[in-house]
């Protein structure tokens, strides 16, 4: 049994439209996700054997952020998550080390949606299961449990979504700043 965790970077700014894609930050609103999404998944387990982000610049900022709690926690950010689809984040996931249990990935849509809904899309808790089928919003958390051995194992309805969290469904918990 494996567990991942796909998040969704949390909202972006557009205030410079003479920036990159690659470059732009998050938003006040990102930022406040990010702190409140910090919070929950703290509170929602141990954390995870490793990170795998995305290097564009609102993923590693939302990874910041999040990570507070994880000091120690080793990340690896790769510029080939950026804009990887579900089948290029299925590869990665394939070069992971047996040894490591559970992975938090944090990347982009459609991909990070896509894989979502390959690997755990069918199967899992109802109301997650709506939530997901319905949108991937930015800041948005999936945690699937994957019934394999190893990740090389990682293929289409492989796991089940266990939770599915939204950055509304954490209105209810209060920013530090």
């Amino acid at each position: 049994m494996r567990k991942l965790l796909l998040l969704r970077h949390a909202k972006s700014s557009w205030d410079d439209p003479a920036l990159a894609d690659f470059d732009r930050p998050l938003s006040q609103r990102g930022r406040e996700a990010s702190a409140r999404l910090a919070r929950f998944i703290e509170q929602a387990g141990p954390p995870p054997d490793q990170a795998l982000v995305s290097s564009a610049r609102r993923t590693r900022e939302t990874w910041e952020t999040v990570a507070q709690g994880w000091p120690d926690l080793p990340v690896l950010f790769e510029p080939g998550l950026y804009a990887a689809g579900a089948s290029e984040l299925s590869r990665r996931l394939h070069q992971l080390d047996d040894s490591i249990l559970s992975v938090i990935l944090v990347g982009h849509n459609p991909g990070v949606e896509q894989l979502a809904e390959t690997l755990g899309g069918r199967r899992g808790e109802s109301s997650a299961l709506d939530r997901l089928a319905r949108k991937y919003p930015t800041g948005a958390l999936a945690e699937l449990a994957l019934e394999i051995e190893s990740w090389r194992a990682v293929a289409p309805d492989c796991g089940r979504l266990v939770r599915f969290t939204r950055p509304v469904d954490l209105d209810g918990i209060a920013d530090d700043d």
